[in-house]
């Protein structure tokens, strides 16, 4: 047998096992879904390396099952041997965005010194939460931060950011909210805001809580990051460059 024989051989047992696996999760995907509980849609099955394992995903959600699916299993895997958590780094992997597709233009824009290090984050004016994280903010250096005003938590929180948006200075109202507690001033009738665009845009990233920080490689942290966590994080994305 020659040596093209040879390749067209192993190419073709290559997709025969490929097809045989892509099956096999279509089996499972039937099985699994009506056992989840009605109106859930299972998004995907993928078998993983691990202990025969299939990995079910439900939106944002994994969950691990067996050929048969007869056993549903919630909860992280994790390497014995080098503590890596598996789960953890798909959950990551499966939440990250494309930083570039985010409408920027419909957020604050913050910049402190040279500005080179960016992040964008999900806030709502009435979240405790995102006020200790604007904190951890002003005390850093060389940074950009794109705020989405996320109205989540009440209908105050529409008409809080419709004020700050409607600001002559709408960094500066906003830090005087977050930061010293003074409201702005109230918005007038016909000014136009980003809220309901910036709402369908956290539902659509399953943004379902704030502070929600996105970083340049589209990575994603939920809820607020101490000083020394974030310069830690962006010192990461830097070295990965």
């Amino acid at each position: 047998m020659n040596l093209k024989q040879c390749i067209a051989l192993l190419s073709l047992t290559f997709t025969g096992v490929v097809f045989a696996q892509t099956a096999q999760e279509s089996a499972v995907k039937k099985l699994i879904e009506p056992k989840l509980g009605q109106g859930v849609k299972v998004d995907s099955v993928i078998k993983t390396p691990y202990s025969g394992l299939f990995e079910v995903r439900v939106g944002s959600d994994i969950l691990y099952t067996d050929e048969k699916a007869q056993y549903l299993f919630v909860g992280n895997v994790l390497d014995a041997k080098s503590g890596t958590n598996y789960t953890k780094a798909r959950t990551d992997e499966l939440s990250k965005i494309k930083f570039s597709d985010l409408p920027l233009e419909s957020a604050l824009k913050m910049v402190k010194g040279d500005g080179k290090r960016v992040i964008a984050v999900f806030e709502d004016p009435n979240c405790g939460y995102c006020k200790r994280f604007r904190k951890t903010l002003a005390g850093m250096d060389n940074i950009t931060v794109y705020t989405f005003l996320y109205n989540i938590l009440s209908e105050d929180s529409t008409v809080k950011s419709k004020n700050v948006w409607c600001s002559a200075d709408r960094n500066k109202a906003w830090d005087e909210w977050m930061l010293n507690g003074k409201a702005p001033s109230a918005a007038p009738s016909n000014c136009a805001t980003p809220n309901e665009k910036i709402l369908a845009l956290g539902q659509k990233l399953r943004v379902n809580g704030t502070p929600a920080i996105f970083f340049a490689d589209g990575s994603r942290v939920p809820g607020a990051m101490d000083a020394k966590g974030l310069e830690e994080k962006l010192a990461s994305l830097s070295s990965a460059k």
